[in-house]
């Protein structure tokens, strides 16, 4: 897909808060997106493609043109930071294999280089795009194209997903809030950023998709405790 213009840089522009590298990981089409988010909460896309391989090329081939596509996009836009969508499992076993075969080569290209990553689950880009962790496709497609400013939706879906996953990174490590919705999560707990353990310990306003976030972790938090204190049968207690 064509990439679009960049618009000042992290190093060039004071508005910009953190350029991130969002990944969609698969096998078959892995989404890159990378988008500058800035202070005041406006986004910017920077460049998105989608790199797709074949069934009937052999595994290596489609596993090595998915390592070489994250380590160009990580080579010459220097994200801060790489935000992946987590890999959950499902009934079908291949495509969750083929998916943390992508996962695991992206995240290695990153690390290598000695960019932070982060994971986030389809539930909490949901949450964190449109307020619904249930949202439907064409819902996270339309929030995305109002939250970046895009001309049309994005397409395909793999670029749409992978655009929501830098949108829900940025805006769960607190830019324009100062607040971290991240820090106590424990799915991230070791994949926070330098800008997110920044500003674990400040406060500031909440936009209504953190706010939810947050009571949501709350509650379950307490019923955990609560489980555990009455004797939970599950724990053999």
């Amino acid at each position: 897909m064509a990439a679009s213009a960049r618009v000042g840089g992290t190093a060039g522009d004071s508005r910009v808060a953190q350029r991130i590298l969002g990944v969609d990981p698969g096998l078959t089409r892995c989404g890159f997106a990378i988008v500058e988010m800035n202070r005041d909460r406006t986004g910017e896309s920077v460049h998105v493609e989608v790199t797709g391989t074949r069934s009937d090329q052999e595994l290596a081939e489609r596993i090595l043109a998915i390592q070489r596509a994250a380590e160009r996009l990580l080579d010459v836009h220097a994200p801060d930071v790489l935000a992946i969508e987590r890999v959950f499992a499902q009934n079908n076993a291949p495509t969750v294999i083929g998916t943390a075969q992508a996962s695991g080569v992206v995240i290695a290209a990153a690390a290598a280089r000695g960019i932070p990553v982060a994971w986030h689950t389809p539930s909490e880009v949901k949450a964190a795009v449109t307020d619904d962790g249930a949202a439907d496709k064409a819902a996270v497609a339309r929030m995305v194209q109002r939250i970046l400013r895009l001309p049309t939706l994005p397409k395909p879906v793999d670029a749409t997903d992978a655009y929501a996953v830098a949108i829900c990174h940025a805006w769960r490590s607190g830019i324009g809030t100062r607040q971290d919705m991240s820090a106590g999560t424990r799915t991230h707990q070791g994949a926070r950023t330098a800008l997110q353990k920044a500003t674990e310990s400040r406060t500031g306003g909440l936009t209504a998709a953190q706010q939810a976030w947050k009571d949501a972790e709350r509650r379950a938090a307490g019923g955990r405790a609560g489980r555990v204190g009455r004797g939970d049968p599950r724990l053999g207690r």
